[in-house]
């Protein structure tokens, strides 16, 4: 039996963001299954670092139960960051570079060491360096921003941009850390750290695990994006948004109109 074309399904991908041009999902058609999934989102992955980006950590999704019910899916997921998805704290990116991109408030960790061979998955939240306030934009590359659980996957977890913050040392107390996403000033989402699996420190647990599955270890120095404490809101022209997470700060950005 044939299996699903996985170099074309990411060249269709990876033609979508490029063009910011939507497209149909492919799960269905294809017989795209998870495993498959992240073949494709690796084979994705290639093609950015074939034009010269680097891999520089790793993203959660779908960490909140806010976050499963907005797209319809039940299952954490897992995604790649690269040098060219970061924007400076307080910069500026540029809407027409993206379909109808989305901004949540997310806790990030710098990563301060490698994980030891054999070492307990519970122990790693331990390497972490700092931890440090982030916005994350998220742009599926499907129609109306609608997909199964396979097609989000291949598609990097609709991963396009993200903010960090300032650092700082771990606080105390960081399962349950007041956030708000603020649009123009105005509070969008209340939330707490709380709605990232409990504790967004179980989220680095669980990418370490589910990432290791696929033979990817997370490597020092990398950011890791816990994943979402609210629902996402759509990013419009000239907006400005700010992410503020209790005890670690704010980060922020701007759309060009």
């Amino acid at each position: 039996m044939i299996g699903p074309d996985i170099a074309g399904i990411a060249e269709k991908l990876g033609a979508a963001a490029d063009t910011a041009t939507a497209i149909p999902q492919l799960a269905a058609e294809t017989g795209l299954d998870v495993d498959a999934a992240y073949a494709v989102q690796t084979a994705l992955l290639q093609r950015r670092l074939d034009r010269g980006e680097r891999l520089v950590g790793l993203k959660m999704g779908l960490t909140s139960k806010a976050k499963m019910a907005q797209v319809g899916v039940d299952e954490v997921i897992w995604g790649r960051l690269t040098d060219a998805m970061r924007v400076p704290d307080g910069g500026t990116v540029d809407v027409a570079d993206f379909i109808h991109p989305r901004a949540e408030p997310e806790v990030a960790f710098l990563l301060d060491r490698l994980p030891d061979p054999g070492e307990p998955v519970g122990s790693f939240t331990r390497a972490v360096r700092a931890v440090a306030p982030a916005i994350e934009l998220i742009d599926s590359r499907y129609a109306n921003f609608t997909f199964s659980l396979p097609d989000v996957i291949a598609d990097n977890t609709s991963a396009a941009a993200f903010v960090v913050g300032p650092w700082s040392p771990v606080p105390d107390g960081l399962d349950n850390l007041g956030v708000l996403l603020e649009i123009d000033g105005r509070v969008a989402q209340v939330g707490s750290t709380a709605a990232i699996l409990g504790d967004p420190r179980r989220a680095l647990d669980e990418g370490l695990r589910l990432a290791g599955r696929h033979g990817v270890r997370l490597r020092k120095g990398w950011v890791f994006l816990a994943g979402a404490a609210t629902a996402a809101v759509p990013l419009r022209p000239g907006a400005h948004v700010r992410a503020v997470v209790e005890k670690l700060g704010a980060a922020s950005l701007r759309a060009s109109s």
